[in-house]
């Protein structure tokens, strides 16, 4: 059978790899970033003095210590942050005032792991909703503060963890006295890892996993393929509503904000090369163009190799164009997309930085190097100097640019909120023997409820198909439209 790529068995708890990629829990402090290292290979950051949150004795407005976030002090703050983004999130607001109705997951004991933002924690899974059950939830504490914590919802993340504060968080979210999950929701496929290798029975009487990442979607694959899943999952990641609104719209905005933030460039007439014309490369290929930017693309898919052609987009290989261009975008989810060769060869001011799902596609650990100088030119850009005077801008240390430089658009996250929301209500409540131990796409029917969801916010009125219309075409009058495989 496939071997199956986690990590092995007998390593120590705090000597977890890097691991081979995530979508949107790329932790704003990676391990390579923490490690101590020669004075020529490293810099001093304010932030490296503050006590760790774990250290901290924290306790909330109703007298609960059940969470460990940077500073319960800001929860007000948050609280404000998070009714901004609700405004930008109506459908997501009328599907939770539905779930305060019907409770359609009452009883479920919801663990979860993804990045932690001001529109995550409006959704269901972090707002405290009735009926959503007890949960307990980790992530990258991004933007919202430490409001959901005065939801009633155990949080265990702050801004700044490293590679050992990010597995304990994860523990400390699944080894609970008296509490055990019965559902699992999943950015990246790390907590089902975790659960997986360290908490086999645990595991076996989980009730579904909602996952919304390539690299996750990938590892239940894997399982699934070993006969090692013992528990159905939903595969929201290639549902419609998250590959053709998330990747693709969310990038194409945010992509742009956290170039702008973090480096002030002007991008009429630069040279741009976008490793991956998936959802996402698309996305960022269009804003860059749509500024006037001379934009390359590679691709080791033909399909989409002869897409970014009739885009109007030259595919080239990395190395071909590397000498001349002035940013380097990888967007692939795979690793050393971006190598120390490639790094070697670039022009000085070179702009490197990530936009795929996995923080392995630059291959930063090789500039970790005595020979290279790296100097902290604000938040989250450094200079890697060589010892010729080049210098490489690197954008979050090749961790994902738009999390870590930015913000996401709010519409965009009630999108993916809303789908996720709905693929757990749906595994929580299956009759059994609907969903076996396999990974399952989306119901179409639900995909096409989310989207509807959304269409008020536009004022946008659907055209309704005749009886005869109908019957012509083999559809229902009310969907779903699209066939399963699309």
């Amino acid at each position: 059978s496939q071997q199956i790529q986690f990590a092995d068995d007998m390593q120590e708890f705090t000597k977890f790899p890097t691991k081979t990629g995530r979508r949107s829990l790329s932790r704003s402090i990676s391990q390579s970033s923490t490690d101590s290292y020669s004075s020529a290979a490293s810099y001093t950051d304010s932030s490296d003095d503050e006590v760790s949150p774990r250290e901290k004795q924290q306790t909330n407005s109703k007298g609960s210590s059940n969470f460990c976030v940077k500073n319960i002090k800001q929860a007000e703050f948050g609280r404000r942050e998070i009714e901004i983004a609700e405004q930008d999130m109506s459908a997501l607001i009328s599907l939770r005032k539905r779930a305060q109705g019907e409770k359609p997951l009452a009883g479920a004991k919801i663990v979860g792991c993804t990045h932690i933002t001001a529109q995550t924690a409006v959704s269901g899974c972090l707002s405290g909703v009735p009926g959503l059950g007890h949960q307990l939830f980790h992530g990258e504490q991004t933007d919202c503060r430490d409001a959901p914590v005065l939801a009633g919802v155990a949080v265990f993340a702050w801004k700044g963890e490293s590679e050992d504060d990010f597995w304990w968080c994860i523990d400390r979210c699944v080894n609970v006295d008296g509490w055990q999950a019965n559902m699992i929701l999943d950015d990246g496929g790390d907590l089902t890892h975790w659960v997986y290798k360290k908490y086999p029975s645990v595991f076996k009487k989980i009730r579904g996993i909602v996952e919304e990442s390539v690299t996750g979607v990938h590892r239940l694959y894997q399982l699934s393929k070993a006969g090692k899943l013992c528990v159905p999952a939903m595969n929201v990641n290639d549902s419609v509503t998250k590959q053709k609104f998330d990747n693709l719209y969310c990038c194409r905005e945010s992509i742009l904000d956290g170039l702008k933030r973090t480096t002030d460039v002007m991008f009429g007439g630069k040279q741009v090369v976008v490793c991956g014309y998936g959802e996402v490369g698309k996305g960022c290929c269009a804003a860059l163009k749509a500024l006037g930017a001379i934009v390359y693309v590679t691709e080791i898919d033909p399909i989409c190799a002869l897409q970014a052609c009739m885009d109007g987009f030259r595919v080239v290989k990395l190395s071909e164009v590397i000498r001349q261009v002035d940013v380097v975008i990888t967007c692939t989810g795979n690793k050393n997309v971006v190598t120390r060769e490639h790094l070697d060869r670039m022009k000085n001011s070179c702009i490197v930085c990530n936009m795929g799902h996995s923080n392995t596609e630059i291959d930063v650990t090789s500039l970790r190097m005595p020979e290279l100088t790296w100097e902290r030119v604000r938040s989250q850009v450094d200079h890697v100097i060589w010892p010729d005077g080049k210098r490489v801008v690197l954008l979050a240390e090749g961790r994902l640019l738009n999390l870590s430089c930015s913000t996401v658009p709010t519409f965009v996250l009630s999108i993916t909120a809303t789908t996720q929301a709905l693929a757990l209500i749906e595994l929580y409540n299956a009759p059994e023997g609907r969903y076996k131990q396999d990974v399952y796409l989306l119901p179409k029917k639900m995909d096409e409820y989310v989207a509807s969801l959304h269409l008020p916010s536009f004022d946008a009125h659907l055209t309704e198909l005749t009886d005869d219309q109908a019957k012509y075409l083999g559809l229902n009058k009310n969907g779903p439209f699209k066939p399963n495989y699309y």
